[in-house]
């Protein structure tokens, strides 16, 4: 079976700046799969070419299969969408929302279907509200429905949080895990928020200035094997010659702020030990195995790519 999207190679250039350079990633069936960067990343462009808005520059689109630029028709009639904030009728009821995209979209009339979205995303006690008196975390999950309306196995989310307050952020990440996990659905959601990233995808891809930095699952990127271990010194620079001149020099990274080693963490209480032996004043050692750091540490160096296979 053929990824849900496959990205070779993709690029676009608005005038003078490259927003996304040269982009690869590939997104399975039944994935959440996280799609973070830093505002201005290329994130938001990114997903306007996958839904045919932008033109690339240059690059292959796959989805279900299909080259884009071939099939947008029949391709897009599968995916649903919610770029930034949701475009509602304010005036309008929930219900009527729903029903006039409905329409849009050449689906018929059929209150039993727009009543069950509605349920979907916890508004079915609201169907009559109008938008105008909803929360923004209320317009983006009847933003969700919206694109739920036609049943797409396929849906796009571009920074479905902005905006919401923590109980507003729980209510979208706990919607977007029962879409994958109850109905089936491939979710692409883009965000510049770590945690939520790491507390809602099993995979993911990490964009810098347009360029991919890593792509792979959650939970490797997490390994403990793989956590970034922050030593502070009484002396740094002499701590670090001597880590070069032992069994550690390979795991010492070299940028970064003071001493940064990537190792496992079953390994640190043999690291203090080496550093007593050597005499090393240890004043902290602060283990790290979360997304942001790991984040900051891929978009602090430039250029820097890394691959996990899955």
């Amino acid at each position: 079976m053929p990824p849900v999207i496959s990205v070779r190679h993709l690029s676009k250039q608005f005038g003078d700046t490259l927003a996304v350079d040269d982009l690869s990633f590939t997104v399975h069936e039944g994935d959440i799969y996280g799609f973070l960067g830093q505002n201005g990343a290329g994130k938001s462009t990114t997903i306007r070419m996958l839904l045919s808005l932008v033109k690339p520059s240059s690059g292959e689109i796959r989805i279900f299969g299909k080259d884009l630029n071939s099939h947008r028709s029949s391709i897009l009639r599968q995916v649903g969408a919610l770029i930034e904030k949701p475009d509602l009728y304010k005036y309008l009821s929930a219900y009527e929302n729903l029903a006039l995209f409905a329409k849009l979209s050449g689906l018929k009339a059929d209150r039993r279907l727009f009543m069950h979205k509605l349920d979907m995303v916890g508004l079915a006690g609201r169907a009559s509200g109008k938008v105008k008196t909803f929360s923004q975390g209320m317009k983006q999950r009847l933003g969700i429905a919206v694109a739920l309306v036609h049943d797409p196995p396929l849906i796009l989310l571009d920074e479905p949080v902005n905006g919401l307050d923590p109980q507003g952020i729980a209510d979208i990440r706990n919607l977007i895990r029962s879409l994958s996990r109850d109905e089936g659905k491939t979710i692409l959601i883009s965000s510049h928020l770590l945690s939520e990233i790491e507390l809602t995808a099993n995979r993911m891809l990490i964009i810098h200035q347009g360029r991919k930095m890593v792509e792979g699952e959650v939970s490797a990127l997490l390994d403990p094997t793989r956590s970034l271990v922050q030593l502070d010194t009484g002396n740094d620079v002499e701590t670090r010659q001597k880590l070069q001149q032992t069994g550690w020099k390979d795991l010492v990274q070299t940028t970064g702020d003071g001493i940064q080693l990537k190792m496992d963490l079953k390994k640190v209480p043999e690291l203090v030990s080496d550093l007593v032996r050597m005499k090393v004043q240890v004043i902290s050692v602060k283990p790290s195995s979360t997304l942001e750091d790991y984040f900051l540490s891929l978009t602090t160096r430039p250029g820097h790519v890394e691959a996990f296979t899955d």
